[in-house]
């Protein structure tokens, strides 16, 4: 692989989903037609991508997100919301006069646990940017999250076309995701991500790399991620930490992931190995504060 040169940072360009989050922080989950008073409350703008931007911005990367958000003023607040952190937002979307999706999450304050209802990237059908050639080779690595499937694998492609590194956020298999896979070189996924025919983490491995993918890795909350090369694969503990909140982790996971593959060259075991447990180190300090930005605060 060969990036961009004459770049003191690192540059990332991430492809999905964006929503506006409505946090609340609860004793417990509501049940049926009852009402509770919430402890504390964070609205932003969330996504997969769009968390994975953030976390590589505040890290020190140039994050720019691919997506659709349109000129709704709630919309028009989820891109302010993403300035003010530094990620540039390039928005297809952006005449569309519809809401952003919405993400209601409740996070059970004893335990960390989260409930979230959304409505997705079910509201656009989002077509490549015509300058998509161009946009990808100013970056040194391209994220997705497995939303608005035919732009991520348009820009898949020509990210690897371009010689641009391609990362793929599995958070769960979604209808497509395997015309995508030949165009991906790293896939870390969560447990939850599935593929056709697998049971087991090892089966997750086994399948992306049947399919094209060189480096991959299951992500199990607290335990070890389980990674896989071209020439073997191993474990990589996650540290322990008092949880506080589990949303968004595997965003911010990624979002680190992310800066610590974005250097050009060849990639090896070791530094796989490397990015995965500084990101895992991440992503642990994120779990050990309410909402999606508290763990950004004094680092």
């Amino acid at each position: 692989m060969h990036g961009p040169t004459n770049s003191p940072r690192p540059k990332g360009l991430f492809v999905g989903l964006c929503t506006l989050d409505v946090i609340q922080l609860v004793d417990h989950v509501p049940g049926s037609n009852e009402k509770l008073t919430a402890r504390e409350q964070v609205v932003a703008a969330g996504g997969p991508a769009a968390n994975a931007a953030v976390a590589f911005s505040h890290l020190g990367g140039t994050a720019r997100l691919l997506t659709g958000i349109g000129c709704h003023p709630l919309g028009v607040a989820v891109a302010a919301d993403l300035v003010r952190l530094g990620v540039g937002v390039s928005d297809l979307a952006a005449d569309s006069t519809e809401p952003p999706g919405v993400s209601s999450v409740l996070v059970t304050a004893s335990s960390g646990d989260r409930a979230v209802a959304s409505t997705n990237a079910t509201g656009y059908r989002l077509a490549p940017p015509d300058d998509l050639g161009a946009l990808v080779a100013a970056f040194d690595i391209v994220e997705f999250d497995g939303h608005h499937m035919e732009l991520a694998t348009a820009t898949a492609r020509a990210a690897r076309a371009a010689g641009r590194r391609t990362f793929l956020d599995g958070g769960s298999w979604k209808a497509g995701t395997e015309g995508l896979l030949p165009w991906i070189d790293v896939a870390v996924c969560s447990d939850d991500f599935r593929p056709p025919g697998t049971r087991t983490p090892a089966d997750t491995l086994r399948f992306l790399g049947e399919h094209g993918v060189t480096w991959s890795a299951v992500s199990r909350g607290e335990r070890p991620l389980v990674w896989a090369g071209p020439h073997g694969g191993g474990t990589v503990s996650v540290p322990a930490v008092r949880v506080a909140d589990t949303l968004a982790a595997g965003d911010v996971l990624h979002g680190a992931l992310a800066h610590g593959l974005a250097c050009p060259g060849h990639l090896t075991a070791a530094g796989f190995v490397e990015a995965l447990r500084d990101a895992a180190e991440v992503a642990s300090r994120a779990c050990a504060s309410f909402g999606t930005r508290a763990w950004m605060r004094g680092q």
